[in-house]
């Protein structure tokens, strides 16, 4: 593409979908029905996909990555619509008319190419936008008639629809056919999606420091949004629906956040250290708020006989888990830096032992020696030379 057109067509883009989707919460206020629901959460994803496709787009035009979110957005957009339409022609007429029905399928099937184009090409292309060889071109052809066989089938899937139960399909196909072609549509975007962080983890063994750091990005937003469905999955009732569905779409938001960082800032920030943050902070959050429970539960069955209520054994749990912050942030940095980041940890130690030496060390061209020693072990140059200044 042209390094003129790809700016205008991704601005163009970018305009579409924040057209659609303030034309969606319009519709979507009309209709009385906005809130946050799945549903309406999603509108928020046009924004960031939008702004991380346009910037993508721009600098780099060949990458389909960019373009694929500029798409997603605009996508997005247009199923955003057509589910407050399709909202407000119930709530206003009471009978929802083929347009509107239309609107409600669409609208109903709309996440499927908005979640996983994204997910099954977005392994399969980061970070240059290139395939790992010709070997995957058959697996990206199958998820394109994967993704686009589950879109029509799920389209023509009998019975009323799944966002709108008081609508039933009109463009329904009842018959053996569509159930066949449901599953195995259905089995060949799955393939796809499995198939996609294999050829993720190929690459990265293949790739240099560079392309390994940017990877790193990818990575480590997919752990992150992983591991936040499943919490916000199993404790949906327990955080409430609203903040479940705010927490998933943060973590799902980073995704597209960090493939722009790793394809455009890579260079500007470490993400060894922010991968080392995220293991030691998040290990100590359970650490600390399990033992702050047990405390709790524990105390409280201690001192029932005495007082009556938690008020003590809350207080005294907070304490215990203030004072225990350090110590426990110290032991679990050490544990995921001997276990995941050898390299610093070998590097602390060899530092710690030459300081040991350093108060002892009484001649200087041994403690010049050592001093060579350490600077080769621990930041491993290519060639280490020492000047001493003599006095004058």
């Amino acid at each position: 593409m042209r390094a003129r057109i790809a700016p205008v067509l991704a601005w163009t883009l970018g305009a579409m979908a924040v057209a659609l989707t303030g034309i969606a919460i319009g519709l979507t206020a009309a209709a009385g029905t906005i809130g946050l629901g799945w549903g309406d959460l999603m509108v928020v994803m046009v924004v960031v996909f939008c702004a991380v496709g346009i910037l993508i787009a721009r600098r780099h035009p060949r990458n389909p990555i960019g373009w694929i979110f500029c798409a997603s957005a605009v996508i997005n957009g247009v199923g955003s619509v057509a589910r407050g339409y399709a909202d407000y022609r119930q709530a206003g007429a009471g009978s929802a008319g083929s347009l509107a029905e239309a609107a409600a399928v669409y609208a109903t099937v709309s996440w499927i190419p908005v979640i996983l184009v994204p997910a099954a090409y977005l392994p399969l292309l980061f970070p240059d936008g290139r395939l790992l060889s010709a070997r995957w071109r058959p697996v990206a052809w199958c998820g394109v008639l994967g993704i686009a066989g589950l879109f029509v089938a799920s389209a023509t899937k009998p019975g009323p629809l799944e966002d709108f139960p008081t609508l039933t399909n009109p463009y329904a196909v009842d018959s053996v056919v569509q159930t066949i072609a449901e599953g195995m549509t259905a089995l060949a975007a799955l393939i796809v999606l499995v198939a996609s962080p294999v050829s993720l983890i190929l690459r990265f063994r293949k790739a240099g420091y560079e392309q390994r750091q940017q990877i790193k990005w990818l990575v480590w937003s997919g752990a992150l949004a992983a591991a936040t469905i499943a919490i916000g999955t199993v404790g949906y009732e327990l955080l409430t629906p609203a903040v479940a569905n705010a927490a998933i779409l943060l973590s799902v938001l980073g995704l597209p956040i960090a493939t722009g960082i790793g394809i455009l800032r890579h260079r500007l920030y470490d993400i060894d250290v922010v991968i080392n943050r995220t293991i030691v902070y998040g290990a100590l959050t359970v650490t600390l708020a399990a033992g702050y429970l047990g405390s709790v539960l524990l105390l409280q069955l201690l001192l029932r006989p005495v007082t009556q209520g938690s008020g003590p054994a809350v207080a005294v749990s907070t304490l215990v888990v203030a004072a225990l912050f350090r110590p426990v942030r110290s032991r679990i940095q050490a544990a995921v830096d001997r276990r995941f980041f050898r390299r610093r940890y070998d590097a602390a130690r060899t530092l710690e032992a030459f300081g040991v030496r350093l108060r002892e060390q009484l001649d200087l061209d041994a403690l010049g020696n050592d001093l060579q020693g350490v600077v080769r072990d621990t930041m491993q140059p290519t060639q280490v030379t020492l000047w001493l200044r003599s006095r004058p």
